[in-house]
């Protein structure tokens, strides 16, 4: 099973691990990396050169000015819309590696033994022989806003901002095919998008719990973002409760 996870980047410089990649790379032949450089600057667009010039399974996308996390994400993956043959799932996965690149390995399994999962996702669940660290805050405030997500959605979603996620190729473009309505809640959006597009094939959807996650410093997404987020979410449910097209076949 080949896999493509799309890397979205700005201002990554001194925060992209270059050797986990190059390691990873090593020993993964069927995962493939596409970095995004989305429009940094910093020296951010020549450390992807250099990495994808070294490693096997990686090459690069670079835009000249920020178009934002969706949209940079959005691009990577329309880019191997000609072409969805070459890989089973196509995803995406935060370039400082607060999920780590083992993770993938887990992710694969899941996939192996389960066909019928078209969209895998990764959740931050604290619990016994997992290694999750989260500050305080950040997890209260994220335990709050899945509440609310999974109210409107009325599915029971733990972790829609995990970042690490899989689509299988015969629904993910359909999934990124329009631009996003929201700047920071693009992965909610997600969801709602496939419960609109999808509304049969909801238990295709599968959350995985990770066993490590580390909240890495520097991060774009501050608190006063959250400020932000009921009138995103707002934004979002009334779109999508408002969708009225023939629901897709999942192939």
């Amino acid at each position: 099973m080949k896999i493509l996870f799309v890397i979205p980047c700005y201002n990554e410089e001194f925060r992209l691990k270059t050797e986990a990649f190059l390691q990873f790379d090593k020993d993964n032949l069927n995962v493939h990396f596409l970095f995004v450089n989305d429009g940094s600057t910093d020296n951010t667009a020549n450390v992807i050169e250099n990495l994808c010039n070294t490693m096997q399974h990686a090459s690069f996308l670079s835009h000249e000015k920020n178009i934002g996390k969706a949209e940079a994400i959005r691009s990577g993956i329309l880019t191997v819309k000609d072409n969805p043959e070459n890989y089973e799932f196509i995803g995406y996965l935060d370039a400082d590696l607060s999920v780590p690149l083992e993770e993938i390995t887990a992710f694969l399994n899941i996939l192996q033994k389960n066909k019928n999962i078209k969209f895998l996702m990764g959740a931050r669940l604290a619990r016994l022989g997992a290694n999750i660290k989260r500050k305080k805050r950040r997890h209260y405030l994220g335990r709050i806003f899945a509440t609310f997500v999974s109210s409107l959605l009325n599915e029971p979603v733990y972790d829609t901002q995990c970042g690490i996620k899989l689509i299988h190729k015969s629904v993910v473009f359909e999934l990124f095919k329009e631009e996003f309505v929201s700047k920071w809640l693009f992965d909610v959006e997600l969801l709602f998008r496939w419960k609109a597009y999808f509304p049969n094939n909801v238990n295709m959807i599968y959350e995985h719990p990770l066993s490590t996650w580390t909240d890495i410093p520097g991060s774009k997404l501050k608190i006063g973002n959250f400020l932000y987020a009921p009138i995103e979410l707002f934004i979002i449910w009334n779109k999508y409760r408002k969708h009225s097209s023939e629901p897709i076949q999942v192939v």
